[in-house]
């Protein structure tokens, strides 16, 4: 990844509105990163990550802006609640559960990308297993005692029916083939190095010497071919070499999202009977700092994970966090609560803009949807003026405004001939008006 901060931050603006302080900061993070992996490795080893607190209320896009720079970066990345975890000696998640579930993402990353590396061969070797089902007696080698004219004949039999096959003319055809049977034994370790819920089953600790029980399926030989890929690729793949990556790519780039964290901040009120929040934030202490966590893939360090942890910290502040804690999080950033003029914004201009959205999906019906510039604006106001008297939600309560404004299209509108449909400021006084007034409806409703 070698996008500069400011086109870091140029991404971002694709599907986040305003917060130019939060994209700032978490752009130079990311280059910081990228720059990190130029120097030398015994200087390397010295940096570790700015760690990052967001502070705003909710629907301001916090998660937003952690979830597409990890998908900026390429890099394995996690959210987790930190009112979710319990201190040790609990029941409940532990915190070292983060590092490993952030490893299995980063395993699946990596083994996707592999997968993507042999696509070519796999669906070769796919087509040549497809081949011996379809047609049995037609196997590639020469058999014993044949002449090689009768196995000349054979192959160029076989060449055509692989023609065939790849130009999908037994697509529809019915074949049976043995697939992997789910119900494989399930095991969960329990110990005092807290390895819970590692999803172990006895094929990953036993390896070969228990056979993985396999299951007859009757199937197109299109899915078959999927299926079939999916198997043959897996054996072209150096799984070694995935877990190996994946570690490194954890330990090098990974980004773990904290939310609410101002749920643990304060010694009193905590997440459980008798557990207290300060006890949640010393057990996260340690994984922030750096520490080796054992997974079933080995042990991995968490000295240059990234953090970013986030809250709207109403009845709190950062500086209520246990003072050691506060010391890994040295880049903190307020996030402004959203105007109208960023609800238009939200609604018409990122990739992924609701009305962007609505106006899909109702493509599919074949009708068209259209927007005024006023109804827009109108949208915007409502989305603002119920934020206000209600409880503040910050985007989320676009979702709410447009759900109910567009209700009755998206329900009667289907199956249709060709149609166009304009939203305009008088439809949506019309149908979100009396709402909004009534402070009890709008409540529930919106």
């Amino acid at each position: 990844m070698d996008l500069t901060p400011k086109q870091i931050v140029r991404e971002l603006d694709k599907y986040i509105v305003g917060q130019e302080e939060a994209k700032k900061s978490v752009g130079i993070a990311l280059r910081n990163r990228w720059r990190r992996q130029q120097l030398s490795e015994e200087l390397r080893e010295e940096i570790i990550p700015n760690n990052i607190i967001l502070i705003g209320s909710t629907g301001v896009g916090k998660t937003e802006i952690a979830r597409r720079l990890a998908s900026l970066a390429k890099a394995p990345f996690i959210k987790v609640e930190a009112s979710k975890f319990t201190e040790v000696g609990y029941v409940g998640r532990d915190v070292e559960s983060i590092v490993r579930d952030l490893l299995d993402l980063a395993v699946s990353m990596v083994r996707r990308e592999k997968e993507q590396e042999v696509q070519t061969t796999a669906k070769k070797m796919a087509n040549e297993r497809l081949l011996d089902i379809l047609f049995p007696g037609d196997e590639k080698v020469q058999r014993k005692g044949e002449s090689s004219e009768t196995a000349e004949r054979r192959q160029r039999t076989r060449e055509k029916l692989r023609s065939k096959l790849e130009e999908g003319k037994f697509e529809d055809r019915i074949v049976e083939i043995d697939v992997p049977d789910e119900s494989t034994p399930f095991m969960q370790v329990f110990g005092p190095i807290g390895i819970e819920e590692m999803g172990m089953n006895l094929q990953e600790i036993f390896g070969s010497s228990i056979p993985r029980k396999q299951k007859r399926r009757r199937t197109t030989v299109s899915e078959a071919r999927e299926i079939i890929r999916v198997e043959e690729a897996l054996k072209l793949i150096d799984h070694e070499e995935v877990r190996k990556l994946a570690k490194e790519r954890l330990e090098q780039s990974g980004i773990v999202f904290l939310d609410e964290i101002d749920k643990i901040v304060g010694k009193t009120g905590g997440v459980g009977p008798d557990v207290s929040r300060e006890g949640v934030q010393r057990d996260i202490l340690p994984i922030v700092e750096g520490c080796n966590i054992i997974t079933k893939y080995g042990v991995v360090k968490t000295d240059h994970v990234l953090f970013i942890a986030a809250g709207a910290f109403h009845n709190s502040s950062p500086s209520d966090m246990i003072p050691e804690l506060q010391g890994r999080f040295p880049i903190r950033v307020e996030l402004n609560n959203l105007s109208t003029e960023d609800f238009v914004n939200i609604l018409t201009h990122p990739q992924n803009a609701l009305i962007k959205q609505y106006t899909a999906l109702l493509e599919t019906e074949k009708i068209t949807l259209k927007f005024t510039k006023a109804a827009i604006r109108k949208i915007a106001g409502i989305a603002t003026e119920v934020n206000e008297a209600t409880e503040n939600i910050g985007a989320r309560r676009l979702h709410t405004v447009m759900t109910t404004l567009l209700e009755d299209i998206l329900y009667e509108k289907s199956g249709e001939e060709n149609e166009t449909i304009t939203v305009t400021k008088e439809l949506v006084k019309e149908k979100l008006a009396d709402i909004v007034k009534d402070r009890d409806l709008s409540r529930y409703i919106l």
